[in-house]
């Protein structure tokens, strides 16, 4: 049985509004739980590496270090909390990340995540 004319396109328009709706709200930001004023008073421990543009470590190996502006702070707290419990495994990150605490680390994340500084490494 053939769907008449006039249903037909009232099913596409809703199911076009529909799918408009979904992805406008998968399009929103995500942010972290972190105050980013606080974070920014937290950030000496970081600056040292990141907040050299084109740094690159040599223990304990050459690497290059990676900018944290603008970064997706849901991944740096990921990273954080890893570096944490060791499934990372960095001894310099291993240690600054075993200071923080998880509000620290909300913290540092959202305010490199609201302060893109450039292209990242």
């Amino acid at each position: 049985m053939a769907i008449q004319p006039e249903r037909a396109r009232k099913m596409k328009i809703t199911t076009m509004i529909l799918c408009a709706s979904v992805l406008t709200a998968l399009a929103v930001p995500v942010h972290a739980a972190g105050d980013p004023r606080a974070g920014k008073t937290k950030t000496s421990m970081c600056a040292g590496c990141h907040g050299i543009p084109g740094w690159r470590t040599a223990y304990p190996a050459v690497y290059s270090v990676p900018k944290l502006g603008g970064q997706h702070a849901e991944y740096m707290v990921s990273a954080l909390k890893a570096y944490k419990s060791g499934e990372r495994n960095h001894p310099s990150m291993v240690g600054i990340a075993a200071s923080l605490s998880e509000q620290d680390m909300e913290d540092l994340a959202a305010y490199y995540a609201s302060s893109y500084t450039g292209e990242s490494n």
